[in-house]
C-alpha cells in the first residue's frame, strides 16, 4: 500500500519560448504507489515528466517546486542530475528500439549504467546484468547478454529497458507509455512485472499513458491532464466511477462502440485457398541449409462485398504477412481470387491495373507519408498514376472532395504531414486509399498509435465510408475493442496458423480456444457489444 510521499511537484509550469505548455501542475507519488498521468497526445504528460527531471532543451523554462525525498531538484548541479537520473530515478520509454543503442549488445548497454553509477566493471558487471535479466524474467539470460536489440521481440526489448531502469535500485520509476506498441497479452505481462518490481523494491511509479483500461487495472491513483492543465486527481475507483471533470467523462466514453455496418452482400469479393508464406532461412558456411520458416501456414479465407474481416493475434502471428501475401506484395503459394480474377496468376500491367481496386492503410501514418510532398501530391499520386487521362483541374477537384469526405479542410492540400496531428495524418492516409475508389482496403493496425478519442473518430469515419461506398475491409489489429466495433467476422492467428474464426461477437464473447480467451481477458473487454 502507498506510504510516505516520495516525489512531489507543486505548481510545475513549463514554457517554450515564453509559450506555456504546462500550467501549475501539482502531484505526489508515494512509495509503493503507481500514479497514472493520463490525457490525449499534446496534453503535457511526457513534457511534465521530462521537465521535472531537467531533460528539456535550452528554450524551455521550468518553474515550480520539484522534490524527490529530501532533495530539492531545482537546486541540483549538472553533476547532481547525472547522479540522480539512472540512479535514484529510472526511466522506461515508449519505444525501446529507439531508446536502445543498435550498435551495442544488450549486456554492454546495461553494464554501462552499472559502471557509471556503481563503478562495476568486467565480470562483476556481467554477473549483475545477468541477475537483472533474470529479475525481469527473460529466458536464456546468459545468451541474451550478447545479442543485439534488433534480434529481440518488442516485449523482450521492453524487458531489457526495465532491467536497465531498475539496475541501480531507483526510488522512483517513470514509465512513459511503456506498452503502447505491444500486444495486449504482452502489455499485461510488462505491467504485472513493473508492479512486482515496485512492490519488491518499494519504488514509487509514475505511469504515463493514454490507455484508460490499463490505468483501471494497474494504477492506484490517477491525474488527468488536458492542454497542459490538471483536470482532476484521485483514486482510480473514484475518478472512474464518478468523474468530476467533463474532460474525464469524455475520455471514459471514448472507447470505440457500436456495431459494424450491416451487410448487404454475401458474394465473396476476395477468396484465398491454401494460402501460405514460407521464408527461406540463410545457409551458414559448411552447414546444411536449415528448413524454411513458415510465417503463414496454408489457410482459406473469404471477404464478401461490404464486409469487414478482423485479423487478430500477437506480434509474430503472421497478420501483416498474410495481408502482404493477399496484396501480392510478398511471395506466397496457393490461390488468391479477387472478384472473377485470379490475382496469383497476374503479373506486370495486369497486376498493376488491379492495384487500384486493392488499397492499404498502414499503422504509422507519419512513416508511410512522404515528408517531402504536400498533402495534395500525396493523396493524388495514385490517381495520377492510374488515371493519366485526368486533367490537372479534375485531379485537384477530386483531391478536394476526398479530403472533405475524410473530415479534413479542403484547403489543407498545400501543407505537409508534419503540420498535422496523428489522427489527421491517418485521415490523409485513408484519403490516399479511397481516392482510387477501391473495392477492398487493407487496414494494418490503423488505430494503434492513436488516442482513444481519436480512435473513436477514425472508427466512425471508416464505418461511414464503408456504408457509403460498399467497401470491404481486411482489418488487422491487436485492439479487440476496435475489432469488436468494426468487424463482422474475426480470424485469430497464432504462429502463422488459424486457431479460431467466426462471427465477431460470438468469438469475442464465447471464445472456443484458450489462446483467444487469453487475448480477450488481457484486453479487458466487457461481454456486451454496445448498440449504435
Amino acid at each position: 500500500m502507498p506510504s510516505e510521499p516520495l516525489f512531489r511537484l507543486e505548481d510545475l509550469t513549463i514554457a517554450f519560448d515564453a509559450s506555456p505548455v504546462v500550467e501549475a501542475l501539482s502531484l505526489t507519488v508515494s512509495r509503493g504507489e503507481t500514479l497514472a498521468l493520463v490525457g490525449e497526445s499534446g496534453s503535457g504528460k511526457s513534457v511534465s515528466a521530462l521537465g521535472a527531471m531537467n531533460l528539456l532543451p535550452a528554450n524551455a523554462a521550468v518553474s515550480g517546486r520539484r522534490q524527490l525525498g529530501d532533495t530539492d531538484l531545482a537546486s541540483l548541479s549538472a553533476r547532481g542530475w547525472r547522479g540522480l537520473r539512472g540512479g535514484r530515478v529510472g526511466f522506461v520509454f515508449q519505444e525501446p528500439m529507439t531508446s536502445l543503442n543498435p550498435l551495442h549488445p544488450v549486456g554492454k548497454q546495461i553494464g554501462e549504467t552499472l559502471r557509471l553509477h556503481q563503478g562495476l566493471d568486467g565480470k562483476a558487471a556481467r554477473h549483475r546484468t545477468r541477475a537483472l535479466l533474470d529479475q525481469v524474467k527473460l529466458p536464456r539470460a546468459e545468451e541474451l547478454l550478447d545479442v543485439w536489440p534488433h534480434q529481440l521481440s518488442g516485449g523482450q526489448r521492453q524487458r531489457v529497458m526495465i532491467a536497465m531502469a531498475i539496475a541501480n535500485g531507483p526510488q522512483l520509476l517513470i514509465a512513459d507509455e511503456p506498452t503502447t506498441a505491444l500486444d495486449v497479452t504482452v502489455q499485461q505481462e510488462i505491467l504485472a512485472l513493473l508492479a512486482e518490481l515496485r512492490d519488491e523494491q518499494g519504488m514509487g511509479m509514475l505511469f504515463i499513458t493514454h490507455d484508460l483500461n490499463l490505468v483501471r487495472r494497474h494504477a492506484d491513483r490517477v491525474c488527468v491532464m488536458h492542454r497542459g492543465r490538471e483536470q482532476e486527481t484521485g483514486s482510480v475507483e473514484t475518478v472512474f466511477r464518478t468523474p468530476a471533470s467533463p474532460y474525464t467523462r469524455q475520455l471514459l466514453e471514448a472507447e470505440p462502440t457500436g456495431r459494424p455496418v450491416p451487410l448487404t452482400e454475401s458474394t465473396p469479393l476476395l477468396r484465398a485457398t491454401g494460402l501460405g508464406v514460407r521464408f527461406q532461412r540463410p545457409k551458414r558456411l559448411f552447414s546444411r541449409r536449415p528448413p524454411a520458416f513458415e510465417a503463414v501456414k496454408p489457410l482459406d479465407l473469404e471477404v464478401a462485398g461490404g464486409e469487414t474481416l478482423g485479423i487478430v493475434g500477437e506480434s509474430g502471428s503472421g497478420k501483416t504477412t498474410l495481408a502482404l501475401a493477399l496484396l501480392r506484395l510478398t511471395e506466397s503459394r496457393g490461390e488468391i481470387a479477387f472478384g472473377d480474377e485470379r490475382l496469383d496468376r497476374l503479373t506486370g500491367n495486369a497486376l498493376r491495373r488491379q492495384r487500384r481496386r486493392l488499397q492499404v492503410v498502414f499503422q504509422d501514418p507519419y512513416g508511410s507519408l512522404s515528408p517531402r510532398l504536400p498533402v495534395s501530391d500525396i493523396v493524388s499520386e495514385g490517381l495520377r498514376f492510374h488515371h493519366p487521362e485526368l486533367s490537372a483541374d479534375d485531379v485537384a477537384r477530386k483531391v478536394r472532395d476526398t479530403l472533405r469526405e475524410v473530415g479534413l479542410p479542403k484547403d489543407c492540400g498545400a501543407r505537409y504531414p508534419h503540420e498535422f496531428s496523428g489522427g489527421q495524418r491517418q485521415r490523409i492516409a485513408v484519403a490516399r486509399a479511397i481516392i482510387l475508389e477501391p473495392r477492398l482496403v487493407v487496414l494494418d493496425e490503423p488505430t494503434s498509435a492513436l488516442d482513444r478519442t481519436v480512435q473513436k473518430q477514425l472508427v466512425a469515419l471508416l464505418r461511414d465510408l464503408q456504408a457509403r461506398h460498399g467497401l470491404s475491409y481486411l482489418f488487422i489489429s491487436h485492439d479487440l475493442a476496435v475489432i469488436r466495433a468494426m468487424a463482422h467476422r474475426v480470424m485469430v492467428l497464432k504462429d502463422g496458423e488459424v486457431v479460431e474464426q467466426g462471427d465477431c461477437r460470438q468469438v469475442l464473447e464465447a471464445p472456443a480456444t484458450d489462446y483467444t480467451r487469453a487475448l480477450v481477458e488481457a484486453a479487458g473487454l466487457s461481454p456486451v457489444i454496445d448498440a449504435s
